[in-house]
């Protein structure tokens, strides 16, 4: 069968700033989080690969962006890094910075790509972190701000804005875990910085259209779809309150323009409710998003907490475990669960709960350590599991847009092999390969591929 996509449907790749571009001397960048990390403690990246060399994206731009043409983009999304933007987060920008994103992005357009840009991915300036980070409302001001110069910098070339990527995975691995900094387990002060990064959010919409009442701006959220470990009461409130945590948090504000009950009531009983005024309730309503970015990896399994374990301090365990199922398909290199249904089951809910809001699958991808094993006499990697990933994936959101679902494009992570967090260069998740030592890139098959796919607007699979 040949999967056929609606016309005009976005084809590309997602990445970011602080994953790809690095640092060079006199480019006028200033620290984020994840530079400081790295200074503090190489030790917690893997093989310490840091992000000040990433994939040296900063050098080499222009070559990089051919490869989106080889690989058959008509859209891309990456971010600005504010630590690159505006050194120490409110104060003076960086010209040099100016003058690489405005080529950039020139470079961008030349091509023909759409261009969706995002402000935020996981980087704080490490001046601002310094002041308590996003527990300091003084943060959300100054990201205000940095939004504001953003649109009136760069809007001529920008298709489309976005606030945030995944904004709850610095509240979860940051303050519920120990995998962003500052690595702190505190469910008070991650409740307090999940609501000042959505009023950040929603400040910046409302800039955005001040700025160009016209241009579509959205936030990007990793909607991991919360399924019960069986049919019983306590499992199945489990994962209404797992899909309340993860994704509703930020969806229903985002969307809707306020929280939903169940979850303030279960923050008041706990006494986390966070520090708000009813002028910043009445900016979140007033200013909510144009699109949606859904981000899809795995789905999340629950079940209802063992009350001997209970957690101290009170984390998220206090109210719904996570379950192993037997049997699950997984990637064993990245330990996460392949389970295509679960985008189909995403976008029916969109569907039915949210309006059909326009939506696009803003990542998706498959990580694999070792990709060298899989090179052919000729050198080239042949990620076929890549492909039949992609291919699976797609299967299951052509089947969604059949049924209704107002999904406008599929952007895959990656374009290039990128650094990736602690985790830096150890799973790969490119069109491109990366040689670290050299610098060399390198076409995988998945990117010879992927060029069909969007010059034909569509697969051909089994049924």
């Amino acid at each position: 069968m040949f999967y056929q996509f609606p016309e005009n449907f976005w084809w590309g790749s997602s990445t970011s700033g602080p994953q790809t571009e690095g640092r060079v001397e006199g480019d006028g960048k200033g620290d984020s989080n994840w530079d400081y990390w790295y200074k503090q403690a190489p030790e917690k990246f893997f093989d310490q690969v840091g992000p000040g060399k990433a994939s040296t994206f900063y050098e080499h731009y222009q070559t990089d962006i051919d490869y989106l043409v080889k690989t058959g983009h008509n859209s891309f999304r990456t971010s600005i890094q504010w630590s690159r933007l505006i050194p120490d987060g409110d104060g003076e920008v960086n010209p040099k910075a100016v003058a690489f994103y405005k080529e950039v992005f020139q470079r961008i357009k030349d091509k023909g790509i759409r261009l969706i840009i995002n402000l935020y991915h996981f980087d704080l300036p490490y001046a601002l972190e310094e002041k308590g980070g996003w527990l300091n409302k003084a943060t959300v001001i100054a990201y205000e701000r940095y939004a504001r110069i953003c649109f009136e910098l760069f809007n001529p070339w920008v298709d489309a804005w976005v606030t945030f990527n995944e904004p709850i995975v610095p509240v979860e691995a940051g303050y519920l875990g120990q995998y962003h900094y500052p690595a702190i387990v505190d469910a008070k002060k991650a409740v307090q910085v999940a609501y000042y990064t959505q009023l950040a959010s929603s400040l910046a919409v409302r800039a955005c259209h001040q700025v160009d009442e016209d241009k579509k701006i959205a936030i990007i959220l990793n909607l991991t779809p919360a399924y019960a470990r069986s049919t019983a009461k306590e499992d199945q409130e489990a994962a209404e309150i797992a899909a309340l945590f993860q994704a509703k948090s930020f969806l229903d504000p985002s969307v809707k323009g306020e929280y939903p009950k169940k979850l303030v009531a279960i923050l008041k009983e706990n006494q986390l409710l966070p520090d708000y005024t009813d002028e910043e309730l009445k900016i979140i309503k007033e200013n909510t998003v144009d699109f949606l970015g859904v981000n899809y990896y795995q789905p999340l399994r629950v079940q209802a907490p063992d009350k001997r374990k209970e957690t101290h301090p009170l984390n998220v365990d206090h109210f719904y475990q996570t379950y192993d199922m037997p049997g699950k398909k997984m990637n064993p290199y990245r330990g996460w669960e392949i389970y295509e249904q679960g985008i189909y089951d995403l976008a029916m809910m969109i569907m039915k709960e949210y309006d059909n809001i326009d939506w696009v699958l803003t990542e998706n991808g498959m990580g694999v350590e070792n990709e060298g094993r899989f090179r052919d006499e000729t050198g080239q990697i042949q990620d076929d599991y890549r492909i039949e990933f992609i291919k699976g994936h797609l299967i299951k959101l052509y089947e969604a847009i059949q049924d209704g679902a107002n999904c406008h494009g599929y952007l895959l992570w990656t374009f290039i092999d990128c650094w990736s967090w602690l985790n830096a260069y150890k799973n790969r998740y490119g069109l491109v390969e990366l040689d670290l030592y050299t610098q060399e890139r390198r076409l995988k098959k998945s990117g010879e591929w992927y060029r069909q796919l969007a010059n034909h607007n569509g697969f051909e699979a089994q049924e």
